[in-house]
């Protein structure tokens, strides 16, 4: 499908951004601030220590993935890197959103190096209910997902891997009725 260069550009440029992170909750008292924040963050998070699965119950880690690139792979741009790679980032992110109700996090991250990439990711694993690696050159992609399993206890996956795959045995089954 052909795309208005100049539409392009308008959207993105009065969006600034398609995605954004708002309150869950209201607060209309001081009562209510306490209960959200301090104190009434401490019996959750004394619950958390105890149980680091009842953060999935007690916080949005559940609903929470990233969306991790360094922009090496960018379909139809190839290595652009970071900055030129978060507007598709943040494309990715709007479908989790409009067609899982998923909170996406963009992550693009100023680095092309393997090891780094793994780092950042299993720091930010806590926060988090899934990582989706997104737009990384080949072959690092495939190591970048078998070490982030190894080390973390959250869904990894590469819809450029997986998505292709999942598509492949789709077309399989479908020929086979």
């Amino acid at each position: 499908m052909p795309i208005d260069r100049t539409r392009a550009i308008e959207l993105h440029k009065k969006a600034k951004g398609k995605i954004m992170i708002y309150p869950t909750i209201n607060i209309h008292t001081e009562e209510d601030m306490a209960l959200a924040y301090i104190p009434g963050s401490v019996p959750p998070s004394l619950a958390i220590q105890e149980d680091e699965g009842m953060s999935f119950e007690y916080t949005g880690r559940g609903n929470r993935i990233a969306v991790i690139s360094d922009g090496s792979a960018v379909l139809g741009l190839g290595n652009v890197g970071p900055c030129a790679a978060l507007p598709v980032i943040e494309g990715k992110c709007l479908l989790f959103k409009l067609f899982g109700d998923v909170n996406a996090i963009p992550v693009c991250l100023d680095t092309q190096d393997t090891d780094d990439i793994i780092h950042f990711c299993t720091l930010f694993a806590p926060s988090l209910g899934g990582i989706n690696i997104e737009d990384i050159a080949s072959p690092k992609t495939f190591t970048i997902v078998r070490e982030l399993r190894s080390r973390i206890n959250i869904p990894v996956l590469c819809d450029d891997q997986h998505g292709t795959a999942v598509i492949v045995l789709a077309g399989i089954f479908n020929a086979l009725e």
